[in-house]
């Protein structure tokens, strides 16, 4: 169907991935006046879009419309594109318009891709922040691993040690738990310069105060002295 002639509507929707997934986070996956375009042209594939990516501010979530066109990884088959394939398009704000163009299917060049796709600007925009603001889908794992990415952003204690958070992990496979791996800046005789917290998750206390206990255990003392070292 040729779409670039007619104002489609974007919604986001979460999907939780399977427990031996790479990609652990929820996938943000796009629909396209309801349809899953994903599912249509990589049915086997996984959404790149990952909860993890939609943290900080509008301009950096991964499915921002610029004035700049930039190309997107939309899909991959829960590997790295550059060895499996993928989907990808490219995505570009005109004036009032936010339009999805130039869409590859390097998972399988024979499937047909969708032509230019128009969207509303502002129902674009809004439909973003909505769905980052959606929290109604979370499993416990997911709430904990949300609040302490934002708790320790927000804390900046790392900073204060000259560390550097690399990344917060989920693991979905019992026993759940959030992995927060970090670096030290300058090595030195005393402390290595990568660790890791693994931080058990349950399913029988709420969320909010796991997060909030489990900052305050990692924030208690030089990082360094209680997390394992890699």
């Amino acid at each position: 169907m040729n779409r670039s002639r007619q104002i489609s509507t974007l919604a986001l929707r979460h999907v939780i991935p399977d427990a031996l997934a790479i990609e652990q986070w929820a996938e943000m996956r796009p629909l396209i006046d309801g349809q899953d375009v994903l599912g249509e042209i990589h049915p086997e594939g996984v959404a790149s879009c990952s909860r993890r990516e939609w943290f900080g501010p509008a301009e950096r979530w991964p499915l921002a419309a610029m004035e700049e066109p930039r190309q997107v990884e939309l899909s991959n088959n829960d590997c790295c594109t550059g060895c499996c394939g993928g989907v990808f398009v490219t995505i570009h704000r005109q004036g009032d318009r936010v339009v999805w163009s130039s869409w590859q299917n390097t998972n399988d060049i024979r499937v047909p891709v969708p032509d230019d796709v128009h969207f509303d600007a502002a129902q674009y925009d809004a439909e973003l922040a909505r769905a980052v603001a959606d929290t109604s889908w979370e499993q416990p794992v997911d709430t904990v691993a949300r609040l302490l990415t934002q708790g320790l952003a927000d804390s900046r204690w790392f900073e204060r040690w000259d560390c550097a958070v690399n990344q917060v992990e989920l693991r979905r496979e019992e026993p759940e738990a959030v992995e927060v791996y970090f670096s030290h800046r300058r090595a030195t005789q005393a402390y290595g310069s990568d660790f890791a917290f693994d931080l058990p998750v349950t399913r029988h206390e709420p969320a909010e105060e796991q997060a909030r206990r489990l900052i305050g255990l990692i924030t208690a003392d030089d990082p360094r002295k209680t997390a394992e070292p890699l």
